[in-house]
């Protein structure tokens, strides 16, 4: 493929299609397409409603949809600084080798240190080894002092809604 022009910009409610096209495309990619149940209608109206649960910057090669990156702000209380979480970064694979997906993250980090962030973050599923490497090769090195955890669904709900400590009467 000849070097297209890359623009970056930030996602407009009508790239909801788009957006979830990459979500879903990084689910197949890891063998997960089934726990992709966003619709671009939740996409719409979580991250670009009154109140927006998320950001996206995208990616266009000659005004076609490229890739993505979905991130929201974050806060580390030992270091007191904010910084930025990517949820998601996805490039077509019709893209890949053009450096896209460094490009969206260092254009995010950009933007994130000029408004006083310290830091960016994200979580590659384990099973995703092309993903860890990428990351790996631009900089960004694993850590593996912390270990996720996280409740969802029906478990979230009860754990929200039940006062009881575990193992108490």
């Amino acid at each position: 493929m000849r070097d297209p022009k890359l623009a970056i910009r930030p996602a407009r409610a009508e790239d909801a299609d788009n957006i979830l096209a990459g979500l879903r495309g990084i689910a197949e990619t890891i063998g997960k397409p089934h726990k992709v149940k966003a619709t671009a209608d939740d996409i719409r109206r979580c991250g670009f409603g009154d109140r927006p649960a998320f950001s996206v910057l995208i990616a266009e090669t000659d005004s076609t949809f490229a890739g993505m990156c979905l991130y929201f702000p974050i806060f580390s209380s030992w270091l007191a600084q904010p910084g930025v979480y990517v949820q998601d970064l996805f490039v077509d694979e019709k893209f890949r080798g053009l450096n896209i997906g460094e490009k969206l993250l260092r254009h995010l980090a950009r933007n994130v240190a000029a408004q006083g962030g310290a830091y960016l973050e994200l979580v590659v599923d384990s099973e995703n080894f092309r993903a860890q490497r990428f990351y790996e090769r631009i900089g960004l090195p694993h850590r593996d002092d912390d270990h996720v955890h996280r409740i969802t669904g029906e478990a979230f709900l009860d754990f929200a809604n039940n006062d009881k400590p575990e193992g108490e009467q």
